[in-house]
């Protein structure tokens, strides 16, 4: 799943979500980016990007998804009953990811699992969810070797 693209993409006026309900039947338009429906299913969601179209910033795809809005606010929340929790965001960003991808060493952190991971500048669960695209990586991981620092870590 992109969430990215189930809000409107930044300098693509009228590529959103709500301008393809336009062309749809009522009932097909309440269908888009389902994933809300799609975890109370039961079903494992894993989410990426669809870069170039969208974001590759993963921290951006999980603030869409939690808000069904664009981080900077400019648009109304699409299909709200559609969001879906942070954890479950940042799960599907993670083991979601790895379950699909058949990556068992990889996903969630845990003894004997490869050690691919970030250090984030803050707790996004500790604010608003309307501030988690503000999050900043500050370390990545991979393999157990840091690979990225930003310049304040």
């Amino acid at each position: 799943m992109p969430p990215r693209r189930s809000a409107a993409a930044p300098g693509l006026p009228g590529r959103s979500c709500r301008m393809s309900a336009t062309r749809w039947r009522a009932a097909a338009a309440m269908w888009q980016y389902p994933f809300g429906a799609l975890l109370r299913s039961g079903a494992t969601l894993a989410a990426g990007s669809d870069w170039p179209v969208s974001s590759p910033d993963p921290l951006q795809g999980i603030h869409v998804a939690v808000n069904r809005m664009t981080p900077d606010g400019d648009t109304p929340v699409f299909l709200p009953a559609e969001r879906i929790g942070l954890a479950e965001a940042i799960c599907a960003y993670t083991a979601g990811f790895a379950h699909v991808n058949h990556l068992d060493d990889t996903g969630r952190v845990r003894e004997g699992a490869l050690a691919d991971l970030v250090v984030l500048d803050r707790d996004p669960f500790d604010g608003p969810a309307q501030e988690i695209a503000g999050t900043k990586v500050v370390l990545t991981y991979m393999g157990g070797a840091r690979v990225y620092a930003a310049h304040e870590a």
